[in-house]
């Protein structure tokens, strides 16, 4: 017995070495929450600091408390009550201290620390946030961490009844239902529309679809299609690639894009795709674009012998074999009435072809083939008079093709015309008539055709009273142009002054018929047919 009672005593000994004797620990005392306000206790959970430590380790006070065995070396930790009461630190620090002495930083579990940097937050922003219990068991912020803010019961509630709720515009309705629906049911949707003619509506849907899933080919080329539909036909080429960079071997990717190159007179390239579209194409499709091939090479071929009689007619045939959204096709046929003096239907030839930005046409037919298109548009805005039109085109062809001698000549040439036409309008302006006349003859002398300044120099002959000149200038505009109202009235004017009336009831009649509520026409027709009828019974 002496033995073990020396071992007992020796290992109290080591005990009492390492934590003192129990009577000489602090006693322990709860520390209420009750004077600490609880900002939400309907919502606010109060987070437990002894997870980590054994059920030996925590008393029960008589107010219902739990309290942590304090060890020796350390001051008493904050007592947390389970009744939904929220702990605070006090406002001198965020360590408890009890005789001067901080709490060492190895006594406070991680939760303790993570609620520590919380409430130092909330000391700084003001005691007005309020806190949710996170998952992990730690308080939060609402709006931090990830945790979204809730409102306070009552809180603006004016600022709500002053905001109206607008209705969201037709592109958000479409982003909120793609939140709220699959990509499948968002394309078949998206069919409907199409099916029905909505191809703006259609391609919305189409597009809500591709943001959920931007990898499904399907998807593009059903864009594809609404695309093309709307006219847009260079952004719906641009989707088909897409959707076979996505799906090489997608046959119907291929398939409507051979036919998208057939209507953009790009042969070559619709029979590479024509022939990998698999069972979708048959041999219709290759049969009508060897067809198209067969006519464009006729087209340039009677470019290159400037037979421009026979590169109008085959034109005219290619675009009806299938390249009816080639913009060449129809530059090469405006080109050509260019050449035999039909301005007029050079401009509506324009007109009635696709119209495509410059980005878009750089970024699929090249720089120098946009800068060729915009040579083509600017000698026809030259030829109607639209000289600032066909300046700016031709400085963004040079700009794109610096190198083409037709850009820069056709832009020297645009440069002297609208000198001469403002020169000779600033002349005019001052009654100062003979002068206009000079400057608009330069001016011609680089355009003898230009109907704008053979008409300007027909009205200052007019006024000096040259009226057969006058007339001259009219029926040389009226060729290139036989629309150009204001010629054939300056004509009808002049016959009239000449008492020329079988003339100048013709021009009428005409005018009478383009212009039906024009009270100038009819004044002249009147006076026309009265002063015939005066001659022929005098």
């Amino acid at each position: 017995m002496g033995a073990n009672s020396l071992e007992k005593k020796s290992r109290s000994g080591f005990w009492s070495t390492v934590f003192g004797r129990c009577k000489c620990w602090p006693r322990r005392t709860s520390i209420s929450t009750g004077s600490i306000p609880n900002q939400n206790n309907n919502n606010v959970k109060t987070s437990n600091w002894n997870t980590r430590r054994g059920r030996s380790d925590v008393d029960q006070g008589l107010d219902g408390g739990s309290y942590l065995k304090s060890p020796p070396n350390h001051s008493m930790l904050v007592v947390v009550h389970q009744q939904n009461q929220v702990c605070k630190p006090p406002v001198e620090s965020t360590r408890i201290t009890t005789n001067q002495r901080k709490v060492p930083k190895e006594a406070i579990s991680i939760s303790g620390e993570l609620e520590s940097m919380i409430m130092d937050y909330q000391k700084i922003k003001g005691n007005n946030s309020n806190l949710v219990r996170a998952s992990s068991g730690n308080f939060m912020l609402y709006g931090h961490l990830g945790n979204l803010r809730q409102p306070v019961e009552g809180e603006n509630k004016k600022e709500d009844n002053k905001v109206e709720e607008k209705p969201e515009p037709p592109s958000l309705q479409c982003k909120a239902l793609a939140t709220r629906r699959d990509s499948e049911k968002l394309k078949n949707l998206g069919n409907i529309d199409y099916n029905k003619g909505n191809f703006g509506e259609a391609l919305s849907l189409y597009e809500a679809a591709i943001a959920i899933d931007p990898f499904k080919a399907s998807y593009r080329t059903y864009r594809s299609a609404a695309l093309e539909a709307a006219g847009r036909i260079l952004e719906a080429v641009s989707e088909c690639r897409e959707a076979i960079r996505i799906e090489p071997r997608y046959h119907r990717a291929h398939h409507r894009l051979g036919n998208l190159y057939i209507r953009l007179g790009e042969v070559e390239k619709a029979m590479y795709h024509l022939k990998r579209a698999g069972p979708e194409a048959d041999s219709d499709h290759i049969a009508k674009a060897k067809t198209l091939q067969e006519r464009i090479n006729k087209c340039t071929e009677a470019k290159r012998l400037r037979t421009w009689n026979v590169l109008v007619k085959e034109t005219d045939s290619a675009i009806k074999a299938g390249a009816d959204s080639s913009p060449f096709m129809y530059a090469f046929k405006a080109e050509a009435l260019l050449k035999l003096h039909r301005h007029q239907e050079a401009n509506e030839t324009l007109l009635q072809g696709p119209k495509y930005n410059d980005e878009d046409c750089i970024k699929h037919f090249g720089p120098i083939g946009n800068a060729n298109l915009l040579v083509v548009q600017a000698k026809v805005d030259m030829a109607l008079g639209r000289f600032d039109d066909a300046l700016a085109a031709m400085e963004r062809a040079v700009r794109l093709d610096s190198n083409s001698k037709e850009a820069n000549s056709a832009m020297s040439k645009a440069r002297a015309l609208a000198t001469f036409e403002t020169v000779g309008n600033e002349h005019f302006k001052t009654s100062n008539f003979y002068d206009a006349c000079i400057s608009y003859g330069e001016g011609l002398a680089h355009d003898p055709r230009n109907s704008v300044l053979l008409l300007n120099r027909a009205i200052c002959y007019s006024k000096l009273g040259q009226d057969e000149l006058a007339i001259e200038d009219c029926t040389r505009a009226l060729s290139v142009r036989p629309g150009y109202t204001k010629a054939r009235l300056k004509r009808a004017h002049c016959n009239s002054k000449l008492e020329r009336w079988e003339a100048s009831i013709e021009d009428y009649e005409m005018l009478k018929k383009e212009t039906p509520n024009n009270e100038e026409v009819k004044q002249g027709l009147s006076k026309a047919r009265r002063q015939l009828k005066n001659k022929k019974t005098g």
